[in-house]
Order: structure tokens, then sequence, then C-alpha cells
């Protein structure tokens, strides 16, 4: 079990399989992107799949979201996710994506056994993904998403962040698209995770904004905590039903109180938050040979240290060195 001090337990994996990423968000990353992580301090696929194994047989995870930068960009994922799925008990599966890749990958990310996943759209306007992306791959991100529901990886979740200036006006329109294809979707709050550390609270597009927008086309009425339960998204049921729109409001509505997710970096690192400044080195004692039980002892300990919060409300607060591309998502 994983345990903290706060008497939270972590159930939720989220695993980073690569600090890659095709395209550059300019809420994530500089136009010319970054120090990619050298070759050998990644984790290979054995290495991933034994902490993982580790993970789900000893210390009670039941959940595994893969992550990036973008995972469809590791080479090896089909294959990762087959033996993850084969796991006992197995875990329930989903992949974090930006959709570029999906078409020509998600039946065979279906057979392999993965549930869902999750695909980051903040535009429905080619000019301004193209804006936002610093690439013009827009009708790709679609594509990608109808062969997703096409496989069954459902529900396809869209995850879309909101830029003053750029998309901010989208929200109506995102949620009347994303009901009519069938896919749920899911506002999150721009958070400082990019790497130019450009970040401002002052002037984001925030959880109330986007409600406030929302309700000038639709009736909205909250889910409730009951249904929520540790959950990062804030729920409304859409019209009476039976569509539902979600808000991830890390910034203004933070759950951390609730929070039931421990995190593997691409290098093998454990970090508690997205934005914890503070990391344990897995990766090291695997390439020690450390045993399974240490491993295990060592994300323990790891986890007990977790904070009571991200602290974002908090003037101290200091940006993590990584960018989200190197954390996952």
């Amino acid at each position: 079990m994983l345990i903290d001090t706060y008497g939270r337990v972590a159930t939720d994996l989220r695993v980073s399989l690569t600090d890659r990423c095709n395209l550059r968000c300019t809420y994530c990353m500089p136009e010319e992107g970054l120090q990619w992580l050298a070759k050998p301090d990644l984790l290979t696929d054995d290495e991933i799949v034994r902490l993982i194994d580790i993970a789900v047989t000893s210390l009670g995870i039941e959940e595994v979201r893969f992550t990036g930068g973008e995972p469809l960009l590791r080479p090896g994922l089909v294959g990762v996710v087959e033996r993850v799925t084969a796991l006992e008990p197995r875990p329930v599966t989903s992949l974090t994506t930006n959709g570029i890749g999906l078409k020509r990958t998600a039946a065979a990310l279906k057979e392999a056994g993965l549930d869902r996943v999750n695909v980051s759209l903040d535009t429905l306007r080619p000019d301004v993904f193209k804006t936002l992306t610093r690439r013009d791959r827009h009708r790709d991100v679609l594509d990608g998403l109808r062969a997703a529901q096409d496989a069954g990886l459902t529900p396809v979740k869209v995850n879309t962040v909101l830029m003053p200036g750029l998309n901010a006006d989208e929200a109506p329109d995102l949620l009347a698209w994303a009901m009519e294809q069938g896919y749920e979707l899911r506002f999150i709050e721009q958070m400082p995770l990019d790497a130019q550390h450009g970040w401002k609270r002052e002037g984001m597009v925030t959880a109330g904004d986007i409600l406030t927008a929302l309700r000038t086309r639709f009736d909205l009425t909250p889910e409730g905590a009951e249904e929520r339960g540790s959950a990062p998204a804030e729920r409304w049921i859409v019209d009476g039903g039976p569509y539902r729109v979600g808000v991830i409001a890390s910034v203004t509505r933070p759950f951390c109180a609730a929070c039931d997710r421990t995190r593997l970096t691409a290098d093998g690192q454990v970090r508690t938050c997205l934005f914890a400044t503070e990391e344990t080195d897995l990766r090291g004692a695997l390439r020690s040979g450390a045993p399974d039980e240490e491993i295990a002892r060592l994300w323990r300990q790891a986890m007990w240290g977790k904070k009571a919060g991200a602290g974002l409300d908090d003037p101290s607060f200091v940006q993590p060195d990584r960018p989200m591309s190197a954390i996952g998502g």
C-alpha cells in the first residue's frame, strides 16, 4: 500500500514513457524544443514493466495511465501495454496522447488490452491549433479521435486548455462538438508546468470563467462529490443528461485532499505530485540489482513524505524545474 501521512492511499499510477513530443504547445515547451533525455537515461521496456508489476502486485496500484511527452512516440508502447494488461490483478489501463498517431495505432492498442484514451485538443479551428501547437496537425488529431472511438477505446475523453486571446471563446462550441461526436470533454486550467516559466495566474482562464461561458448555452447540474470520488475532474450534467462535462481546476479549486496518484517519470523517478520539487530514484535501484522488496520500500518511503497540497496559492510556490513533457500529465 502507498499511504502518506495524511491518510491518502495512492491507487492510480501515471507512467511517463518518454519526454519527447511531436508538438510544441505554447503552454508546455519552447518552439525549439527541449534538451531531451539521453536514451541510456530512459527506462527500458523491461524496467517499466517490472516497476509497474511491483506497483500492482505489491503496492496496491489499480489503475495505470501511460503519458509522456507523447507516449505514442515510444517504439515499444504496444508491447508494454500488452504485458501490463496481462498482470494479475489486471490494472485498468489508459493513455494520454495528443492524438496525432492514434489513427495508425488505436486498433493495435485496443487489441493489446488498453481500456481507453484521453486526447488533448484545445481548439476546433485549424489556424488556432497551428498557433497553439506550432504544428499543422489538426486533422490528424481529429482522425485519431475517430479511430479511438471506432476501436472501442471508450469513453474517449478530450482534454482542453483555454488560453486568453487564442481559444478562450471556444468553450461552448467545444462542448457542443464533443456531445455530437460522443466524446467526454474536460477543461483543464493552465498549470505552471511550462519550460519557459512564463505562467502567470493573472489573466488565466479559470474554472469559473469556463462555467460562465458554458452556461450561456447549456444548463449545467453539478454531479456531486460522491460521484466524483478522487477524480481530478469536477463534472456537470449537461442539459439533464446523459452528457457530462468536466473541469480540472488544479489552480483555483485544488483537489489535493483526495489525491490518489503516484507518478513515475521516463527516467525512473517517483514523483508524489506534478508540482513536486523532489524525486526518488528507482532506476538506480533497479540497475544496481535491488530486489523487488527494496524497490517497493523506496516507493513507499517516497509516498509517505507526500505533501498536503501543491501550494499554488502560496506566494512562496516554486515551479518545478522539469517541464510537463518530462514529468507526465
